[in-house]
């Protein structure tokens, strides 16, 4: 089984925790997993994973992060056809329609995104929002 990168970026830590649960999620399934802040990925490896899950929180008026994040994302979006893709991010305020929008953007680029949608969750992740984040780990590594 290949390796599944898990890459990420984080302002308050709440992702962070949730790029934490979901690897071991994958750790659980018998999965190797490279765990990593956006800020220590080259795009160009992207190339080399068959399963990447992104993280980034809703920004501002429900954007991915603009200065590490976006950046890094729209790098690597022409690599991901063909690619299983999990997303997932936290949130303070709106309905997730940042993530809708990735989603859809992810599929556009070819990648087949896991569940069909993104996890998200409201602020720091509590106990459910933890295991969920597992479970998610999990479910990903059989996908």
């Amino acid at each position: 089984m290949s390796k599944v990168l898990v890459v990420y970026w984080s302002g308050t830590g709440n992702t962070e925790i949730m790029a934490e649960k979901i690897a071991e999620g994958l750790e659980n399934a018998g999965v190797e997993v490279d765990v990593r802040n956006v800020v220590d990925v080259d795009p160009s490896e992207v190339a080399d994973f068959d399963k990447i899950a992104f993280g980034c929180p809703s920004m501002a008026d429900e954007k991915l992060e603009e200065d590490e994040f976006a950046p890094f994302f729209d790098d690597v979006e022409d690599s991901l056809s063909g690619k299983k893709v999990l997303l997932f991010g936290s949130y303070g305020w709106g309905n997730g329609e940042w993530m809708e929008e990735w989603v859809e953007r992810t599929e556009d680029a070819g990648a087949e995104v896991f569940n069909g949608e993104g996890l998200i969750l409201n602020y720091t992740p509590d106990a459910d929002g933890e295991a969920l984040c597992v479970e998610w780990g999990e479910g990903f590594a059989e996908f």
